[in-house]
């Protein structure tokens, strides 16, 4: 003879109708494709995101043009063509500005194109050079020695009303 308590635990044992089996399994499919929704769209946006987004071009000026000496390699600050509301001082970039001529002016980038190091522009060797993984480069930007890949960047610059002005944008890396 079976107790209350036996006969309770063999109904709540009974297997489930297969109307009831199928709704359930089409409900947690559907819970696991939101899920993986959920998950995939943020990571979908975040690769295509940057082939879709357009970066403004802006030129900024960097100083006047008759207070860089002829021949003479100095550092320049300009502000980030895209930064963010609350990047602060991290939207403060620089470039190695050079004095070629009268009107001339080149700018690269500070960015080694390896790893995106800074790099040093060292006067009395003539060469900037990457501290981290040993990069090189010529004045002129070219690849001297070590590991970079390919010459540094190059923004376009033009003399405007005697301001040097930079032509920033997003610099490839890498």
């Amino acid at each position: 003879m079976m107790s209350d308590l036996e006969n309770h635990a063999t109904e709540s044992e009974a297997p489930l109708s297969p109307e009831r089996r199928q709704f359930l399994s089409r409900l947690s499919l559907g819970l696991m494709g939101i899920a993986a929704a959920l998950v995939a769209v943020p990571v979908v946006g975040f690769i295509i995101g940057p082939l879709i987004r357009k970066f403004p071009v802006v030129w900024r000026p960097v100083g006047e043009a008759e207070s860089f000496p002829i021949g003479k390699t100095v550092r320049v600050s300009f502000r980030d063509p895209s930064p963010l509301a609350w990047a602060g001082v991290t939207a403060e970039t620089a470039a190695w500005l050079r004095r070629d001529g009268t009107g001339e002016f080149t700018a690269f980038a500070v960015n080694c194109t390896h790893l995106g190091c800074p790099v040093r522009w060292l006067p009395d060797a003539d060469l900037f050079m990457c501290p981290c993984h040993g990069g090189v480069y010529y004045s002129d930007g070219s690849v001297a020695g070590g590991p970079p890949p390919r010459p540094l960047f190059r923004y376009p610059v033009r003399v405007n009303n005697g301001m040097v002005e930079i032509r920033t944008s997003a610099v490839p890396i890498g």
